[in-house]
């Protein structure tokens, strides 16, 4: 394959597990935002192996490619908070495949952009949910929190395998 083919085919090939992935719910929300099977990790991957501009653009692919199956959009700010930016954050820590736990960190860092895409537009856009008294900002944190932070973790423990993190790093950049 190519030197310049192989990025591209890679990223689409983790845009379209990450698509696959996020339809694989182990739980979703009532306002939205689900558990999936891993599906942020392979957004993270195309940036880990090739970089982050193709990681980012990987993940604003995946983002719009989001509108096809179902997103929750309410205003363009909203779907830019929710889907867009986080999803491009995800693929935006490429930089960190030569450090020892870079795949670590890359996860880590993306998840956290992606939750404060969300926490953001919580607050911004859905402030009607949280309950009486409460404080729209705590509500959106343990909203988000709930569903992100779980796939965090399964994901982590799972790329924490040795066969698993053997058959990631066998993938080499360009």
């Amino acid at each position: 394959m190519s030197k310049s083919i192989r990025p591209l085919a890679f990223a689409a090939i983790c845009v379209t597990l990450s698509l696959v992935l996020s339809q694989i719910r182990l739980f979703t929300m009532p306002q939205g935002g689900s558990v999936s099977a891993m599906s942020m990790l392979f957004i993270v991957l195309a940036g880990y192996w090739f970089g982050p501009k193709i990681g980012i653009t990987a993940g604003l692919a995946y983002g719009f490619l989001r509108i096809f199956l179902g997103a929750f959009i309410i205003h363009p700010a909203q779907f830019a908070l929710d889907y867009l930016l986080p999803s491009a954050a995800l693929g935006a820590f490429g930089f960190f495949r030569y450090h020892k736990w870079g795949l670590y960190f890359a996860y880590i860092m993306g998840a956290a952009c992606a939750f404060l895409g969300s926490f953001a537009s919580g607050i911004i856009f859905f402030s009607s949910f949280a309950p009486e008294g409460q404080h729209v900002a705590i509500y959106s944190a343990v909203y988000n929190l709930s569903f992100i932070l779980p796939e965090v973790v399964i994901t982590l423990a799972l790329i924490s395998l040795p066969q698993v993190k053997n058959a990631i790093d066998h993938v080499s950049p360009i």
